[in-house]
């Protein structure tokens, strides 16, 4: 029962954001054979000006040993 919770920079269209949210979706059956009752998808807007703070400084951080795809950025 996989959830995705997406944090965007503010910007994006709603049709931008639910295409998204099926193309994640279409990723998790066609690689982990999950159903797609069992996925869910949340995304959510963050304003570029507070990403940093918001996300970077206590998500992405302090878990970089632990990230997949890690950013191809750094905090200035």
């Amino acid at each position: 029962m996989p959830h995705i919770t997406v944090k965007l920079a503010t910007g994006r269209t709603e049709d931008q954001k639910h295409d998204l949210a099926k193309h994640l979706a279409e990723a998790l059956m066609n690689t982990l054979g999950t159903s797609e009752d069992a996925i869910s998808v949340a995304i959510e807007d963050v304003p570029q000006a507070e990403w940093f703070t918001q996300v970077y400084d206590p998500e992405i951080a302090p878990n970089l040993d632990h990230l997949y795809k890690k950013p191809g950025y750094k905090r200035p």
